[in-house]
């Protein structure tokens, strides 16, 4: 086995469309195993796959001590956890008309619990997803930039982001770097329809008295802080770029330091939150 993902999270975050998700991608997925049974399950599967993702719903102590275990005797482990603000669980569990599994008091109160109960999980994990903003194709899309190929599966893994204040911050990230100091390709007549992926929006952007100062002392800071959090062991770094909007400067942006990182043989994965708002 060369890898083995631990997928929990809050109920209506994700887990099953994750689990849908990770088996398209060529995962051997095991779901809702109990943690008496992981040791065996995972030795057995070891033999045949290489890729194994076991989706847990619980995560109670005894969970906790199994994947500590495995962690200590497996070189590759790698936990995720997804969550969601406790309006949109509401909303999910309205829609679909589902039971939330904690059965004590109403679905407000069984969220709360929950969150208080998986929080050693949370703590935990390696990569947190914030799905509150995701839909289940973006979410699929998310996955797939993180665990659909094993290349340079013991790397760590750089995501490079743009998001919109207006629209929020994005909980799952790491590093945020505020770029509304640039001037707003917005308000410029005949801009506004492009985003930061187009070029005329990129010059734009690069072009504009201190940009190219900011960039380059980012890039600095970048090269000396990657390598010493993948010597601290970390397995994923989210960096984010947030403008107003979410469509132009932070894009531009996001776009110009993956590119600059790629020269510094890093592969970094490129998403825009909010491009399309």
């Amino acid at each position: 086995m060369k890898q083995l993902l631990v997928v929990t999270g809050l109920s209506g975050a994700g887990r099953s469309t994750s689990a849908a998700v990770l088996d398209d991608l060529g995962w051997y997925v095991i779901d809702n195993l109990p943690a008496a049974l992981l040791p065996q399950i995972t030795e057995l599967a070891s033999s045949k796959y290489d890729q194994i993702a076991l989706v847990v719903a619980g995560f109670d102590d005894e969970m906790a001590a199994e994947i500590q275990n495995l962690r200590s005797r497996i070189p590759k482990v790698r936990m995720v956890f997804l969550e969601a603000s406790v309006d949109v669980l509401v909303q999910r569990f309205d829609l679909t008309k589902r039971r939330h599994p904690l059965p004590d008091g109403g679905l407000m109160e069984a969220i709360l619990s929950e969150v208080t109960i998986m929080s050693t999980a949370k703590s935990m994990a390696d990569l947190v997803i914030d799905t509150t903003e995701l839909n289940p194709h973006q979410l699929r899309e998310r996955l797939s930039l993180e665990f659909g190929s094993s290349d340079h599966a013991e790397e760590m893994s750089v995501t490079v982001s743009s998001f919109g204040f207006k629209h929020g911050v994005p909980l799952d990230v790491d590093l945020v770097f505020d770029v509304r100091f640039l001037p707003n390709p917005y308000w410029v007549e005949g801009l506004r329809p492009f985003s930061g992926k187009d070029v005329v929006i990129q010059d734009y952007v690069l072009e504009r008295e201190g940009t190219q100062r900011f960039l380059d002392r980012l890039m600095d800071l970048l090269i000396e802080l990657l390598p010493s959090y993948e010597r601290e062991g970390r397995s994923y770094l989210n960096i984010a770029f947030g403008c107003t909007g979410g469509r132009h400067r932070s894009v531009a942006v996001a776009e110009t330091v993956a590119a600059a990182l790629k020269e510094e043989s890093w592969l970094p994965r490129v998403t825009h939150r909010d491009i399309d708002r």
